[in-house]
């Protein structure tokens, strides 16, 4: 699902807000959201009825990569940047390090692909207030080898057997 912002991660919302079920329709089968994109993220978000799957992406120790664009309330040099690659402290402790990429700068704005391995709630936007800036656009574009690609804001499809495959062995955790 590429999940469109002012959605809720969420079966039912008691303040009425729009879910993410909303946009499956009357005759999608039960599935629950694999990890969460808060109100104001959009960006890819994989609906399984499969929980050994659920547990595979969103456990820390299987260390699935999952991939943001971020547009930045300022610019961000690269000594900021270079914080983010080493793991920035936040209130739950420090961070691992995160794979970033600077796509481009506006006169104001810094924009940035990062990839992490953890999934602490709202870690990004927590991770550019560390640097003193804000995240004013945030979209999850890949997790493991899934890409969000062309599909559409606000809308689904299922998985190929191909990529379903590709999640089941996505992980850069090897045991002992």
């Amino acid at each position: 699902l590429y999940k469109p912002s002012g959605y809720v991660t969420t079966r039912r919302d008691p303040q009425g807000r729009p879910t993410v079920y909303d946009l499956l329709g009357d005759a999608a089968p039960w599935v629950f959201p694999v990890g969460r994109l808060d109100l104001d993220t959009s960006g890819l978000l994989i609906l399984t009825n499969d929980t050994q799957l659920g547990e595979r992406l969103t456990n820390p120790q299987y260390k699935v990569p999952k991939t943001y664009l971020v547009k930045t309330s300022t610019r961000l040099d690269d000594a900021a940047l270079d914080r983010l690659r080493h793991g920035v402290i936040l209130s739950d402790g420090a961070t691992l390090p995160a794979q970033v990429a600077r796509v481009r700068d506006s006169a104001r704005h810094s924009f940035l692909e990062i990839t992490l391995t953890e999934g602490r709630n709202r870690q990004v936007r927590r991770m550019i207030e560390a640097l003193g800036a804000k995240v004013l656009k945030l979209v999850r574009t890949q997790i493991g080898p899934l890409s969000i690609g062309n599909l559409p804001i606000g809308h689904h499809r299922p998985l190929t057997p191909m990529e379903l495959k590709s999640l089941q062995f996505s992980s850069t955790y090897k045991p002992l």
